[in-house]
């Protein structure tokens, strides 16, 4: 086995990078669209979690007015996705519970979680 070190790491890591050339002719202003709405997402995302984190390991205040700004991020990114995608709030707030009641007939059990029946899920949302 070769032995890995910082500098042929970078070396080896970088050979299994994706060619761009392809990608980037792929690109249209939705997928663009989308893109700068699931980065959006996962930014918002991660700041609700950075403040749960500073309360939990750093001993703050939970910041309730924070948390409820950085949902309304999330949500404002959410709306970029239906908008471009021509779904509805409701559209998605009901094909979510017709998933979840799929996957789990009465509450939440790790069986559920674990065994999911995918092809029937993907059924549901198809109809």
């Amino acid at each position: 086995m070769e032995n890995i070190t910082s500098k042929n790491y970078v070396e080896n890591a970088v050979r299994t990078e994706s060619d761009f050339s392809n990608a980037l002719k792929r690109f249209t202003p939705l997928k663009v669209r989308l893109l700068h709405a699931g980065m959006g997402m996962c930014t918002e995302a991660g700041e609700f979690v950075d403040q749960l984190k500073k309360h939990l390991f750093y001993g703050t205040e939970i910041d309730l007015v924070n948390l409820s700004e950085e949902i309304g991020d999330v949500m404002w990114y959410c709306a970029l996705v239906m908008e471009t995608l021509g779904i509805s709030f409701d559209e998605v707030l009901t094909k979510n519970i017709i998933k979840l009641k799929q996957r789990y007939p009465g509450r939440f059990n790790e069986n559920g979680a674990i065994n999911r029946d995918l092809e029937k899920e993907r059924e549901l949302l198809e109809k």
